[in-house]
Parts: structure tokens; C-alpha cells; sequence
């Protein structure tokens, strides 16, 4: 038994403690906007917030989150991530969508640390997150108009 708390809501899970964060997720708890990407905590497209920080699911193992604060893309919300999430729809950053969950959560984390990056911040935060379809022009676009929009 694993007891954390999963968007907002308390959760315990009858798992093994070795079974990947990523698998509890959409699997157990049935949220399906975390992805499996590449399994080895290389591509993002599973990252979500654990006590706050972006994490890969993929290679988390629920053991270790006992007690901490989970947050998916499911869950994630206040004025930071909806700006990214409205801005993103407004520059149309997705192409297929496939990786976009890892990267607002990578984005999301970001801006809440870092209100006004620069492009090696960017670089630094989101370079962890691979998008097939090379939309990373408009992935650094959105995240400086989030920025300048949560300034104003």
C-alpha cells in the first residue's frame, strides 16, 4: 500500500512498490494525459510535479512518492499553467500533441520558478523534453508570451 495525494485528492494504492509512478497513474487511477514516451526518463512525455518539481514518471517507482504531492496534467492549474496552457492552444505549439503534457508541465514548473526566462533558462528547463514533430520555435514562443502575459 502506497498513500500520497494525486491531484488534490488523497490516494492508496494496493501496488507493488517497484511498479513505475507512470503505470499507477494511467493504469490504477485511470488518468491518461501522463504519456509513455520512451520508459527510460529520457523524452518527458511522462513528466508531472511532484511536490512541485517536474519529474519522469516512467522511472519513479511508487514507493518513492509515498507521502508527496502529485500533481498530472490532469490536475494542474492556477494562474501560471492556465496562461501556458491558453497560450499554447492560442500559437497553435501542438502538431501531433503527443509530447505536450510533459512539456507544459516542464513549462509550467519553469515559469513558476523562473517569471522572466531567458532562452538558455528555456533550453535548461525544457531540454529534457523531446518533441517529434520539432515544434520547439513555437514551444520557446509560447513560453516567453506566458511569461510577458503573467508579468503584465
Amino acid at each position: 500500500m502506497v498513500a500520497f495525494t494525486l491531484n488534490g485528492e488523497a490516494r492508496t494504492l494496493d501496488v507493488e512498490a517497484e511498479m513505475p509512478l507512470l503505470w499507477a497513474i494511467r493504469d490504477i487511477v485511470g488518468l491518461t494525459g501522463t504519456k509513455f514516451g520512451c520508459g527510460m526518463a529520457q523524452c518527458g512525455a511522462c513528466t508531472v510535479h511532484i511536490d512541485g518539481t517536474p519529474t519522469r514518471s516512467c522511472q519513479t517507482l511508487v514507493g518513492d512518492v509515498e507521502g508527496a504531492n502529485i500533481t498530472t496534467i490532469e490536475g494542474i492549474s492556477g494562474k501560471v499553467a492556465e496562461t501556458v496552457q491558453a497560450v499554447w492552444a492560442e500559437l497553435d505549439v501542438p502538431q501531433c500533441g503527443y509530447c505536450q503534457s510533459g512539456q507544459i508541465m516542464s513549462a509550467t514548473a519553469l515559469l513558476t520558478e523562473t517569471p522572466k526566462p531567458t532562452d538558455e533558462n528555456i533550453n535548461s528547463a525544457m531540454s529534457g523534453n523531446l518533441c517529434r514533430c520539432a515544434t520547439y520555435h513555437r514551444i520557446r514562443a509560447a513560453i516567453h508570451e506566458a511569461a510577458h502575459r503573467l508579468e503584465a
